[in-house]
């Protein structure tokens, strides 16, 4: 069996860079690539500005305190401030403009106004309090990068810098098929030996969260002419073709066949639990994914290798999930032959709690879970051990 590390390195090797690109609003570029670098046009701040409520100086007009100053002027967010005048004081408001003349901003609470006069009971440091022109961003820098999956945040920085639009790759255009004759649709009735499609909507959903621009073909007989048929008509206009099931050695396992007649395919066993059977290849010139049928091998097959692969196709340059090592609440006593993933959730203690049914047709324990452990191949765990935990937030 293949391991899961060259697995996935053979599948991001094969991940072409994305052709396309289109320029998007702000408003519409969330979850977007950039497809090239965004540079400040401008400073932020713009100008020098306070940090808080209080009075503005020019610590040169003293040289200790305690000592006395006329209020003269009042600054707000927004004013166009005149001078300071040697010896005066300015009321000045969060986020206003530092007038010239002044070096230093007092907050509030250490200043006694009396009337329209100030004193000053503690010494001022010069340039205390003030936010400096460009300490944010500097006039010319690069503020994010080509490859950056923008995000709340980062609409919200380019903003800032007063970006309305931005260039992004075009989303890429993903088919789903789902394969085999036991399938029903959820509001159908079910006849003897079948089971309800439960890939359809798990893959859905994560395919959206990826941005993609999706076509759902529905249910696939097990039959070799439609399923050769579909999947020709789709690879014509998609990017990458995904399927469930059908790609193992059976005599109604189709779609290794149809695959292979139209294009390339590599078939590997992957050494992880769940999943194993996963298959990658080409039809025309869209790339071809074959995930397992059962419905938790194929979730988490998605989340640690076709995930990875589309954010790579996509023109990302961040892929690879972030990890914690955090305790183990339980204890694992036997050694598996392959890498392991097991569904766990934070519990109060700070420890994780362990599902009890690992079997990999068990969707409950992903519904149920916040997060996998990642156990390799030959190691068990004891209780209260550290081990490596990708939260599932990092994956969806």
């Amino acid at each position: 069996m293949l391991d899961f590390d060259t697995a996935l390195a053979r599948l991001l090797a094969a991940a072409r860079s994305p052709s396309r690109s289109e320029s998007v609003v702000l408003a519409a570029a969330d979850g977007r690539v950039l497809a090239a670098d965004v540079i400040a046009p401008l400073a932020v701040p713009g100008f020098d500005n306070s940090a808080m409520d209080g009075y503005a100086f020019n610590v040169a007009d003293f040289a200790a305190a305690p000592a006395t100053y006329p209020v003269v002027a009042r600054i707000a967010a927004g004013d166009a401030p005149q001078p300071l005048p040697p010896g005066c004081a300015a009321r000045i408001f969060t986020g206003a403009p530092i007038p010239s003349g002044c070096n230093a901003v007092e907050m509030q609470e250490n200043c006694d106004l009396q009337g329209d006069t100030l004193q000053i009971s503690k010494p001022l440091r010069a340039g205390q309090h003030i936010r400096r022109a460009g300490e944010d961003i500097a006039h010319g820098a690069v503020v994010l990068a080509r490859g950056e999956r923008l995000n709340p945040a980062a609409l919200a920085l380019l903003a800032s810098i007063g970006v309305a639009e931005v260039s992004v790759y075009a989303p890429l255009k993903v088919a789903l098929i789902n394969t085999g004759d036991e399938l029903v649709e959820p509001g159908q009735p079910l006849a003897a030996g079948q089971i309800y499609n439960s890939n359809r909507y798990a893959l859905t959903g994560l395919l959206q969260r990826l941005g993609c621009e999706l076509t759902v073909a529905g249910l696939v007989a097990d039959d070799f002419g439609r399923t050769r048929s579909e999947l020709a008509r789709l690879a014509a206009s998609h990017d990458v073709v995904i399927s469930t099931g059908g790609v193992s050695v059976g005599e109604e396992d189709h779609v290794k066949a149809a695959v292979q007649a139209l294009g390339e395919l590599n078939v590997w066993k992957i050494a992880i639990k769940p999943g194993k059977p996963f298959a990658f290849g080409r039809i025309a010139d869209a790339d071809f994914i074959g995930l397992p049928g059962n419905p938790v091998s194929a979730f988490v097959t998605f989340l640690l290798l076709v995930r990875p692969f589309l954010l790579a196709r996509s023109g990302a340059g961040k892929i690879t999930p972030q990890a914690w090592q955090l305790p183990a609440g339980f204890a694992w006593t036997k050694a598996g032959d392959r890498r392991e993933f097991l569904r766990v959730k934070l519990g109060d203690d700070g420890r994780l709690q362990l599902y009890p049914n690992q079997g990999s047709g068990v969707m409950t324990s992903l519904a149920w879970a916040d997060g996998l452990v990642d156990l390799p191949a030959g190691q068990t765990i004891a209780e209260n051990a550290s081990v490596r935990f990708l939260p599932l937030s990092g994956l969806l």
